[in-house]
């Protein structure tokens, strides 16, 4: 089912709904070119992908999809897994017809990405992992659980605020500090039931056997002042997947890919062609 289509730019962005999986997905499209797909991370909607998107449509046909429990998606009770939204999205691409597909996902999304690598490898020609995990160690099982604990009991503000502190490196978070604090009055695009039904698929996420078995180009990216999911965590993807690179950005946290936006979707475009 198709929603208005408005033009954005030079570019046609249509907003739509699928049935996959027995969910219905909402996800945009826009751009041209060979087709890309875009997996956000835990607590947030396809709108998160606005500021790549500028950059990434100029070179493909972009699909920025609100994984189950977010935004305009579906949302039944959880718990979810990564291995069920992955399945998701296979869906979707195969609905669309899109053959096999690019793929960037960020930390929860990076966790679907590598189970659509292992589940669906003819659906993926290329992956890029962003902040991400194979199997949480006992210190990001104990974020996430710390965080299930958060969304139900804080309020939207000062939950944000925390998330912002965990996700932003210390010098990112003072250039942009300003900026951060405005965002927190932004209404939560993730319900309290859907956040806490995709931490757990978070948590359960431990692909570290089937690893080896990812046989398309993969880069992995880390902050090296990650303290969400630490830099060990996406070495150690990089040491199981056959072939892949990892990229490492200085300085910079689990949000590197917000905190030097130019360079990161520069990086991307230039390994994904």
């Amino acid at each position: 089912m198709s929603d208005v289509q408005i033009a954005a730019g030079s570019f046609i962005t249509k907003n739509a709904r699928i049935s996959t999986n027995g969910i219905e997905l909402a996800y945009t499209e826009c751009g041209r070119g060979e087709p890309l797909v875009l997996i956000m991370g835990l607590g947030a909607d396809r709108h998160a992908w606005e500021l790549h998107l500028a950059a990434f449509a100029g070179a493909y046909r972009c699909f920025a999809g609100d994984n189950r429990g977010s935004g305009e998606s579906s949302a039944p009770d959880g718990p979810y897994s990564t291995a069920q939204m992955a399945d998701d999205y296979a869906g979707l691409i195969r609905s669309l017809d899109l053959g096999a597909v690019r793929v960037v996902g960020i930390s929860m999304g990076g966790a679907i990405a590598q189970q659509l690598a292992i589940r669906h490898p003819e659906l993926v020609s290329k992956i890029v992992i962003v902040s991400s995990w194979g199997r949480v160690d006992d210190y990001a099982r104990a974020v996430f659980e710390q965080l299930r604990v958060a969304r139900g009991t804080l309020a939207p503000a000062d939950f944000a605020r925390m998330l912002q502190l965990l996700i932003w490196a210390p010098k990112s978070y003072d250039e942009k500090a300003d900026e951060l604090v405005a965002s927190r009055s932004a209404e939560p695009t993730v319900a309290a039931r859907g956040f806490v039904a995709q931490a757990d698929a978070c948590i359960g996420h431990d692909v570290i056997d089937a690893l080896g078995s990812i046989s398309v180009p993969t880069l992995v990216t880390v902050g090296s002042r990650d303290v969400f999911t630490p830099v060990e965590l996406s070495q150690q993807l990089a040491d199981l997947i056959p072939g892949s690179e990892l990229k490492t950005y200085d300085g910079l946290g689990h949000a590197h890919h917000w905190e030097q936006l130019e360079r990161f979707n520069s990086d991307v475009l230039e390994w994904l062609e």
